[in-house]
Order: structure tokens, then C-alpha cells, then sequence
């Protein structure tokens, strides 16, 4: 491969279906030499996608190891022979093979190099903020595509393999013992997010089309239209108390760094912290939300959700919200008035599927967040729409399949748009009580006592509001 000709690696793309990177490839002159200078940096650089990122690193990476003479695959056949050699007779030859690919996948399996500043964090025994936490998944989700080979659906016991590899490594990090499932969750979710946008992949595609995913389709649209939306900004002008001023030149960095795969959240921080007045200015002035939000992407994820609603009110609203739903939860689900409800009864349906301590505990607390507005008689049509589509114009929360750990998905939903994907129920009630308040959104008198009960529990008031 040392000697191969730009063409010669042109073709050797073309053979391995990437095709698309023919065009790149010949302008850079890439040479087979070339090809294996190339590192991570680089390979963002020429490639595009994700996937094909993936791919020709990790086909670079099986050349290098073939050549200085690494023979992993017959070690590992070897191995895998002498170990289950029992299994190895007529009809449990297929199972075996099947085995030994997954076993190919995880037994090599090992910690991506995180970044220098992930690096100090882990070495301190410090608890990452949400922010870190992301970058860590990031990395994660990035690494585990190289090992698939570009694929961009992990099984199970993959996710398994992974997110007990970090735990295991760094035990810190499995907070009260609920840690595996929620970075289990994350790892799940920052798939979905990449998966998300992609309209000409195969495999996508593909596995859309069998699971029926219309409303997959319809975020792909969104996203399209989102991006679009913030290509043609930066080249029309800023409003007139934005324009040729530093203000202006703050908020074009937040959405050009919006739209990368990899930010800087600690810069994000420090320019949300400096144009938080003028953001504060157009709301209270009752800005269209989708001028916000064009102006200030951020405020979609639920990680600077929770800080503005924090710089307003000096109030952890993640942490609240964890607090109440780990106090009230047995509570909620013991009163007569939710003992009949669907919810309640699809909650101990599956209940009985499952025996895990952290499923179950996971489970009772989705059931409470969900069932809060029948404690309290509101409307709950104006606090989650279950299985169901989104009619309210008010914050309101998106469910889908709320007790499948494997598909579950909760939406924060403001005037009928997606707002953010959420990780569980916690973010989820945590997400819908920090939008009526950064948003600056009157509370309907349908929600009202739930959300005052919640509020006087985040807000600590002296007599906060009590179960009915």
C-alpha cells in the first residue's frame, strides 16, 4: 500500500464502498503513503460523515496491525476454540460463529484516549458536570463506531461491554449505583442524535424503514430546515441593537459552533454568560421563539437549559428535580386516584418483565413524573402527551414507549416544535419546568397546581405545596 498510486487508493476506496471520498481524495492528492501518514485530524478533514470517518480509520488501523505482524483474529479464534469447545458440534455450529464474531468485537475491547482535560477530571475522582459527561459520550459513541466498522447500531450486549468497561475503570463514576443504567442511556441517546440527521446512508435508512420510524423522518426534515435556517442568518443582517457590535460577533460563534459535532463547552458557557442580558431583553419583549432559538441554538440542549434557568434563579433544577421524584415517587403511585390509571397499569405490566433494582426504581419514577397532573386533577394533556402527538402549545413533554429501557424517548415540545431530546423522565420534568421560566411562558390554569407543587419544592419555599 506504501507504493500505491493516487489511483490505485482511489480504487481501493471504490472497493470497499467509499466511492463518495473518490473525488476528495484525488484533489488532495492522496497517495498510498499519504493514506497512511493520515491521522484523526486529518481524516475530519477530508471525510465528512461519521461513519466513513469511522471506516477508513479503523481499515488504516487493520493494515498497520497486519503488517507489523499483530495476528489478534487467529489468537482470538484460538481462544475462543479452546473455551468453548463443547459447543462446537452439529446443530450449535451456527450459534458458535455467531459467538465468536461478538466475541471478535468485545474481548479486544479497551477505553478510547480521552481528551487532556476528560483525562484530569477522571484522575481526580471528580463527578463530571453535564457538560463533561457529554464529551465522554461523545468520545464513546466515536470509538465504539470505529470497532463496528461504521455501523451506527450497536446491540445490546455491545452497549453492555462498553459502558461496564468505563464503570469498571473508573467506579466513580457509578453514582448511588443507578450509574451504569444512566450512561447506558446516554451512550443509547448520542447514537439516536447521530443517526438523526443522516438521509443517505443505507444502514440508516434502512433500519428506519423497518421499525417505522415516520416520526424519525420528520425530525431529519426539522434538522435540515434548522440548518438551513442558520446558514441563511449568518449572511443576513442581526437585528439593529445587534448589529456591527461584539454582541453580534458572540452570537455568530454560538451558531457556527452549534452546528459541530464537537464543541467547546467551556467556551459556550462564557459566551452564553455574555450575551445572557440581550437574551433576556428579547424575551421579555416577547420575541418570537424561533428568533430566540435561531439566535441562541444552545438553549435546545438541555445542559444550558438548566444553566439559564440557573443564572435567573440560583436553583440546581436537575437536582431538585432528582430529589423529588426520588421522595415522592412511592408516594405518587400509592395514592387510590392513579391506582386504575393506563400508566399505573402499564407500569406494573412491566414491572414483572424485569428484576433489576435500577430498572425498577427507573421505571416507578417515570410512572410518578408522568402521573403527577391526575394527583393534582389538572389536565395532563398539558404536561405529557404519552404515545401520543403533541396538540399543546405550551411547554409540554413528548413520551414514547416510557417503560422500554431499550426505546423509550422523551421530547420537550414549546408552540408544537421539538425543543431537545432528553435523556430520561428526570430531565424530562426538570427540561418543562426550567421552559416556563426561561422562556418567560404563563403557566395555563389546566397545569397549575402541579407545576406550583414543583416549583414550591425547587424554589424551597417555606410551606411548599403537599400531596393531595
Amino acid at each position: 500500500m506504501e507504493n500505491w498510486s493516487v489511483e490505485q487508493v482511489c480504487n481501493w476506496l471504490k472497493q470497499r464502498n467509499l466511492g463518495e471520498l473518490v473525488p476528495k481524495f484525488r484533489e488532495e492528492e492522496v497517495s498510498g503513503a499519504a493514506l497512511l501518514a493520515l491521522n484523526d485530524r486529518m481524516v475530519q478533514q477530508l471525510v465528512k460523515k461519521i461513519g466513513h470517518q469511522a471506516v477508513l480509520m479503523d481499515l488504516i488501523k487493520k493494515y498497520q496491525q497486519q503488517k507489523s505482524g499483530l495476528e489478534s483474529f487467529t489468537y482470538c479464534c484460538e481462544t475462543a476454540s479452546q473455551k468453548f469447545q463443547e459447543v462446537i458440534s452439529g446443530k450449535n455450529l451456527k450459534s458458535f460463529f455467531a459467538r465468536h464474531r461478538t466475541l471478535q468485537w468485545t474481548s479486544p475491547y479497551a477505553l478510547p484516549d480521552f481528551p487532556y482535560d476528560v483525562k484530569c477530571i477522571l484522575a481526580e475522582k471528580k463527578c463530571p458536570d453535564h457538560s463533561m459527561r457529554i464529551r465522554i459520550i461523545e468520545f464513546l459513541q466515536a470509538d465504539m463506531t470505529k470497532y463496528l466498522e461504521g455501523s451506527l447500531y450497536p446491540n445490546s450486549q455491545q452497549y453492555n461491554i462498553v459502558v461496564n468497561a468505563l464503570l469498571q475503570a473508573y467506579p466513580f463514576l457509578d453514582e448511588d449505583g443507578n450509574g451504569f443504567l444512566l450512561w447506558k442511556r446516554a451512550l443509547k441517546d448520542r447514537f439516536k442524535y447521530v443517526r438523526r440527521p443522516i438521509e443517505d446512508d443505507e444502514q440508516v435508512l434502512r433500519n428506519k424503514c423497518k421499525f417505522g420510524h415516520r416520526r424519525g423522518q420528520t425530525r431529519k426534515s426539522s434538522f435540515a430546515e434548522n440548518k438551513l435556517d442558520d446558514i441563511q442568518v449568518q449572511v443576513e443582517e442581526e437585528p439593529a441593537h445587534l448589529k456591527g457590535s461584539a454582541m453580534d460577533l458572540h452570537i455568530k460563534w454560538l451558531k457556527q459552533e452549534y452546528m459541530k459535532t464537537q464543541r467547546n463547552w467551556e467556551e459556550v458557557d462564557n459566551r452564553m454568560n455574555v450575551t445572557i442580558e440581550i437574551r433576556r431583553k428579547m424575551i421579555s419583549d416577547k420575541a418570537p421563539l424561533k428568533d430566540i432559538l435561531r439566535l441562541f441554538p444552545f438553549l435546545r440542549c438541555p445542559y444550558q437549559l438548566f444553566r439559564e434557568f440557573e443564572l435567573l434563579t440560583h436553583m440546581d433544577i436537575y437536582k431538585k428535580t432528582v430529589e423529588i421524584l426520588e421522595i415522592y415517587s412511592e408516594n405518587i403511585l400509592s395514592l387510590y386516584v392513579v391506582r386504575n390509571n393506563p400508566i399505573n397499569i402499564m407500569l406494573q405490566e412491566n414491572l414483572k418483565q424485569h428484576t433489576e433494582e435500577d430498572v425498577l426504581k427507573y421505571m416507578k419514577m417515570t410512572a410518578a413524573c408522568l402521573l403527577l397532573p391526575e394527583v393534582f386533577g389538572d389536565d395532563s394533556s398539558l404536561f405529557a402527551a404519552v404515545n401520543e402527538e403533541v396538540k399543546a402549545v405550551t411547554p409540554v413533554l413528548e413520551v414514547k414507549n416510557p417503560f422500554n429501557v431499550n426505546s423509550c424517548e422523551f421530547a420537550l415540545y414549546v408552540e408544537r416544535e421539538e425543543i431537545a431530546q432528553l435523556d430520561d423522565c428526570t430531565m424530562a420534568l426538570a427540561a418543562l419546568v426550567a421552559a416556563f421560566h426561561v422562556f418567560n411562558i404563563p403557566c395555563p390554569k389546566r397545569i397549575h397546581r402541579t407545576l406550583n407543587f414543583l416549583e414550591s419544592l425547587v424554589f424551597e419555599v417555606r410551606n411548599p405545596a403537599s400531596l393531595p
